[in-house]
């Protein structure tokens, strides 16, 4: 059995030597270990992976290590097991650019998760879910039945028993009734022109700013819109050679890497959040 452990508490000596000392009881082998100390939080963080010959269960790893080393330091903390993947679902509108560079690394192997299903509250991209032969469930959202369709949301989250929501380019605004539900657990992308360039048409109103950078930022959704934890960002060098078009083309080409990149990280279990802020291990 191969795990991940991920753990952060307030910092103090004999934290690293407590973990591993217990691993090697229990005839475990660390083949990875990161940590990060936040001095101005006084908050300690690890990621570990490591694997046990014997025939230890999750469960019983999770009770004795809890009772023996976590309550001790006062962890927050969680262990995974490898090779269980992740159940994602994609929320999507009209753009299909980050849909199709998702479903495209999921069809190759290169994200090892599990797609129940997409949703979306246009019809549109229903084509796309069939040629990857995946679910599509349209659920429209209006003004006075908004709290009716994330109901519907919601019981089709629970029924398919998803982890994890990925927003690709999804343009609602979740309320806390969804993002209650799934803390951290929902990764959501946009331009990096946010708060300065706000509004239905950011590209053409950084264009006519003259920008010399865009960029994307991919971030878990809280209650404040646009202000999560950021997970991932990248930029690229625009010019006056560059029109509107050309500003939104590289936008997109942003987008979809910077939220796969995000996608990546969380099911590789290297983030760990921590108030506003996220820890990203290499």
């Amino acid at each position: 059995m191969k795990l991940t452990i991920l753990i952060h508490c307030p910092d103090q000596s004999g934290i690293i030597s407590s973990v591993t000392r217990f691993i090697h009881k229990k005839t475990g082998n660390i083949i990875y270990l990161d940590q990060h100390v936040d001095k101005e939080a006084g908050v300690f963080f690890m990621r570990l992976e490591c694997e046990f010959e014997n025939g230890i269960t999750l469960s019983q790893f999770k009770q004795d290590f809890s009772e023996l080393v976590a309550l001790k330091y006062y962890m927050q903390w969680d262990a995974y097991k490898d090779g269980e993947k992740p159940r994602m679902a994609i929320f999507v509108s009209k753009y299909n650019h980050c849909l199709y560079d998702l479903l495209s690394r999921f069809n190759s192997g290169e994200l090892p998760i599990e797609i129940p299903f997409i949703l979306s509250n246009h019809p549109d991209l229903e084509y796309v879910a069939e040629q990857f032969q995946i679910p599509y469930y349209h659920v429209p959202i209006s003004k006075d039945k908004k709290a009716e369709a994330e109901e519907k949301q919601l019981e089709l989250l629970e029924e398919h028993q998803v982890d994890f929501i990925v927003l690709a380019r999804y343009m609602q605004i979740l309320s806390s009734k969804v993002i209650d539900v799934y803390p951290h657990k929902i990764i959501n992308i946009h331009h990096s022109f946010l708060p300065a360039f706000a509004g239905a048409k950011p590209y053409h109103a950084a264009f006519e700013r003259g920008v010399k950078i865009i960029g994307a930022t991919s971030h878990y959704v809280t209650a404040e819109l646009d202000a999560g934890p950021i997970i991932e960002q990248d930029v690229t060098t625009v010019s006056h050679t560059h029109s509107v078009k050309d500003f939104i083309a590289k936008g997109r080409d942003l987008e979809k890497i910077v939220l796969a990149r995000a996608v990546q990280l969380h099911v590789d279990r290297k983030t760990i959040v921590y108030k506003n802020k996220t820890v990203i291990f290499s």
